[in-house]
């Protein structure tokens, strides 16, 4: 696990942590989670899904709302593939849409903008799952050292500030508009 999280956080010694860690005071969690957010970049989860996904053509899908510690599963079923969030099922049509799908469940989102490409839809979900747990693991090394009560509540913290982030870009239209010009060949003239 410990190589994992070397791995997967760039921050190693305490030299090269993000200023905000570096002043010698305690941090509260605020300032961790900012710290987090700062070493992610380009990876944070938010920011991809508003860079990334609200920039394609979406549609907008609801998720039920996970109760605390509710388990997130993806199912294979006789009839495709399943969302489960807690005890509550949701059908997706494909593997790439659930695994998109329960990061937003992990975060507590309840309506979240979907691309209509589905080609697209794999690529966004593996990049949205390493940002969410690179998110995690380098929460984790920040908070090396402290207890486990102090750790828990900065996951949380963390998971939070995501679904705020994420909540705030906001879902796509539940109907979207669509080009009413079918045309594909430029008139011609005569």
């Amino acid at each position: 696990m410990e190589a994992a999280v070397r791995s997967l956080a760039r921050d190693e010694r305490p030299e090269e942590l993000p200023t905000a860690l570096q002043r010698g005071r305690v941090p509260n969690l605020a300032a961790l989670a900012g710290a987090v957010r700062e070493e992610l970049g380009e990876e944070w989860p938010p920011r991809i899904y508003g860079e990334r996904v609200r920039s394609l053509r979406t549609r907008s899908h609801a998720l039920p709302a996970a109760a605390k510690n509710a388990r997130i599963e993806i199912q294979h079923t006789l009839l495709g593939v399943e969302l489960k969030v807690g005890r509550k099922r949701v059908s997706c049509p494909d593997l790439s849409t659930a695994r998109y799908l329960a990061v937003f469940a992990r975060a507590g989102c309840v309506a979240v903008a979907v691309p209509y490409d589905i080609s697209k839809i794999s690529h966004l979900a593996d990049r949205l799952e390493q940002g969410f747990e690179r998110a995690l693991l380098v929460g984790e090394h920040v908070a090396d050292g402290r207890s486990d009560a102090f750790r828990k509540r900065l996951r949380r913290f963390i998971v939070e500030k995501v679904r705020r982030e994420e909540e705030a870009v906001g879902p796509a239209e539940a109907v979207p508009q669509f080009k009413q010009s079918t045309r594909q060949r430029p008139p011609q003239s005569i």
